[in-house]
């Protein structure tokens, strides 16, 4: 079975900056998969190329097996950036109503809003929102069409612990398939069925969070030496 999204050696430089360098990356069906790295190591790149909105230098990016800017591909996907911004004086209900025609069978309202603690807050403008429920409502919004493929960049970034861990079990419950990336192995550990481990722009190890890497050393001990502090 092909993969739902892939990058095939791919490579993406900024000036003299190597954001990607051969990456090889998939997702098939079911899987929720876990792009683990520090800040810089190209994981929003990664996910900017799967969308269509920046294309490799090198390799090949494909989506439901057809060129990530191909509108029938992209419409089977949902997404939420790591930065969003809404219109400060629409309501929450009016946000997620815009996000949902853009869809053929998108979810119910009333259901997207109870799975992502913000029912209470339908009829409020965005504006009076705080910062980690306008994270909920991104990633809500991720959710809102029914996609087979939703792509996470950085889901629970500035979330409390409680709305972590919230968001992390409705993830886990959605039924779609994931691509999350993430600095932190707790939340990769906590949501992904595989985790893939990004360096400087290349997978240096992937597997389950307990999987060995070829040297004997479990994923989080690679991870905690890639992003060791050098003396």
């Amino acid at each position: 079975m092909k993969p739902l999204a892939e990058l095939k050696a791919v490579s993406k430089s900024f000036g003299r900056i190597r954001a990607l360098d051969g990456l090889d990356l998939a997702v098939a069906d079911g899987e929720i998969v876990g792009l683990l790295g520090p800040n810089g190591a190209g994981k929003t790149t990664a996910i900017g190329i799967l969308l269509g909105l920046r294309r490799p230098d090198r390799g090949e990016a494909r989506l439901f097996g057809r060129d990530p800017r191909d509108l029938s591909a992209r419409r089977c996907v949902g997404c939420t950036p790591q930065e969003t911004s809404f219109p400060v004086t629409l309501r929450v209900r009016e946000v997620v109503d815009l996000v949902r025609a853009h869809f053929r069978a998108p979810h119910d309202r009333a259901t997207l809003l109870e799975r992502f603690r913000l029912d209470d807050l339908e009829q409020r403008q965005i504006g009076g929102l705080s910062g980690g429920q306008r994270r909920r409502l991104a990633c809500a919004l991720a959710f809102a069409g029914d996609p087979a493929l939703v792509l996470l960049d950085e889901p629970s970034s500035g979330l409390d612990v409680e709305s972590r861990l919230g968001l992390w079990e409705t993830i886990r419950v959605s039924g779609c398939s994931v691509l999350l990336t993430t600095h932190s192995f707790e939340e990769a550990e906590a949501l992904a069925t595989r985790v893939v481990v990004l360096h400087e722009g290349r997978a240096v190890a992937s597997g389950s969070p307990t999987a060995l890497d070829g040297h004997g050393n479990d994923l989080r001990s690679t991870y905690l030496t890639l992003t060791r502090p050098q003396p």
